[in-house]
């Protein structure tokens, strides 16, 4: 094989100034054969030649839920990598980076547990352990995504070359390692987390998969804020999937390139049926968890002198210990607004756990970043507050008692409506969180942002090229008045 990179005669880049950032893409041309400059290894048969498939540019007036009602829906149940909107490639890694840390052994060279029925699932923690486990549960679908009659979306499915794939998908399960394996056991003196970390990058740097594009067609989990602590310098151009970017710097974890996943809500999910309407919720405001936090979270202990004594308000220390997961799952049942306050990082649980219980979700972070906001619009069922605003005191109470109950109705009946999008399901199905991170992934993935004016605000738009240097990456985000209201006023 030449080790010349061979392009079509067509496939000349065109150069576009978008607010004075250079972004190159190419014309769109269908199923273009490239060969990439490298070198296939003799232990996974790369192909020299990968398709490439590119889309349109599209810059059409943006609207936040334009796309949620067929989210998920338009995919067949049954398909095949040429009908997946993502090719997976998963590599065999070892038990011990996975399933191994559940306490799960297989037979001899065993790799991966069954998943076609003929044998047991291994559990995932509970607890707090259970709220990071994205790992676990995009694994297993793709373990599942080639097992026959099984109904699930379409949205990734596993190839078995990676020269095939759209994505290259490390199956370690960082929040568990960092959960349960953070300290060095007995005589050791480097943790088993420590110790994965290192054989990860190892491992990693060694494959010709990563040196062709530098990592940065390959997807890391690590959900937990201080999961991949050892390694995410040294492999930040993956892409990675967070709860938020609070303990990144910019030039490892970014909107351009990474996902933001939802938590795994630890509370029981309240069914539209039993979902209590405006009048049958006594509890005007809801909150119950750690209240002393450090950094950002500091706000939580002034809002908790300002409030705890209010008529209608709970705002008290709770834990998961005891019966606090289904104290605290009846309680924001039971109320109209549930806080989310920014905590030691800008994202929290308690936002899931508002959503399955159906309860006007208030955020009082200002450094938050949402899960699949570019479909979403939050705004239609949450209200957003500064820190500074929330602070002040009777801002806040004037507010949400200023809100009426057609207003908050039209609030709760979009929560049931979205509500399934957060929850994490196996077998996975249309629209669930699973699918919505594939979904996300196959839009981001691939995805160099950058900014369109209207006449009313600044909204987002993405252009799809090459995930391998042909683009130069430039992400903007404006959070405009159309997707982040002010919330001055009711």
């Amino acid at each position: 094989m030449s080790e010349k990179s061979m392009l079509p005669s067509r496939s000349v880049y065109k150069l576009i100034l978008v607010n004075t950032t250079s972004v190159y893409f190419k014309p769109n041309v269908r199923s273009e054969q490239i060969t990439l400059p490298y070198l296939p290894s003799v232990d996974t048969q790369i192909d020299a030649e990968r398709t490439v498939r590119s889309e349109k540019l599209a810059c059409q007036e943006n609207n936040s839920s334009r796309n949620i009602h067929s989210l998920g829906k338009h995919r067949k149940m049954d398909c095949d990598p040429t009908q997946a909107l993502l090719r997976v490639f998963m590599y065999n890694l070892p038990p011990e980076f996975h399933f191994g840390l559940l306490g799960w052994k297989g037979r001899e060279n065993q790799i991966w547990p069954n998943v076609n029925g003929s044998g047991r699932i291994p559990r995932y923690p509970g607890g707090l352990n259970l709220q990071h486990s994205i790992e676990y549960w995009l694994t297993l679908d793709l373990l599942l995504s080639n097992t026959p009659d099984v109904v699930r979306p379409c949205s990734a499915i596993r190839v078995k070359n990676s020269s095939q794939a759209d994505v290259i998908f490390v199956p370690f399960f960082s929040s568990l390692s960092y959960n349960r394996h953070s300290k060095p056991l007995g005589k050791e003196k480097v943790s088993v987390n420590h110790m994965l970390q290192n054989k990860l990058v190892q491992f990693l740097r060694g494959q010709e998969e990563w040196k062709r594009l530098s990592g940065k067609d390959h997807l890391i989990i690590a959900h937990h804020p201080n999961s991949m602590l050892d390694a995410r310098s040294k492999l930040g151009s993956a892409m990675f999937v967070l709860a938020d970017f609070g303990r990144y710097p910019a030039d490892i974890a970014n909107l351009g390139k990474d996902i933001i996943a939802p938590y795994k809500h630890l509370v029981r999910t309240v069914s539209n049926g039993e979902s209590a309407p405006f009048d049958k919720r006594p509890i005007l405001v809801y909150f119950q968890g750690a209240v002393y936090r450090k950094d950002g979270g500091v706000i939580r202990q002034e809002l908790y002198y300002l409030l705890k004594d209010e008529k209608d308000v709970h705002f008290t220390f709770g834990s998961i210990g005891g019966n606090g997961v289904n104290s605290a799952g009846r309680g924001m049942a039971s109320s109209k607004f549930c806080l989310n306050i920014a905590g030691d990082t800008p994202s929290s649980n308690r936002l899931f756990d508002a959503i399955a219980s159906h309860c006007v979700p208030v955020i009082i972070s200002d450094q938050i970043e949402l899960p699949f906001e570019d479909v979403i619009d939050y705004s239609q069922f949450c209200l957003f507050v500064r820190a500074s605003d929330a602070v002040k005191k009777g801002y806040l109470l004037n507010l949400l008692r200023g809100i009426k109950q057609d207003k908050w109705t039209k609030m709760w009946e979009k929560l049931k409506e979205i509500a399934h999008h957060f929850e994490y399901q196996y077998p996975s199905q249309p629209g669930d969180a699973v699918d919505m991170i594939w979904e996300a992934l196959s839009r981001a993935g691939a995805k160099f942002s950058f900014v369109c004016k209207s006449s009313t605000a600044t909204t987002f738009r993405t252009l799809k090229c090459l995930r391998n240097g042909d683009c130069t990456l430039s992400h903007f985000r404006a959070r405009s008045m159309l997707l982040r209201p002010e919330t001055s006023s009711s």
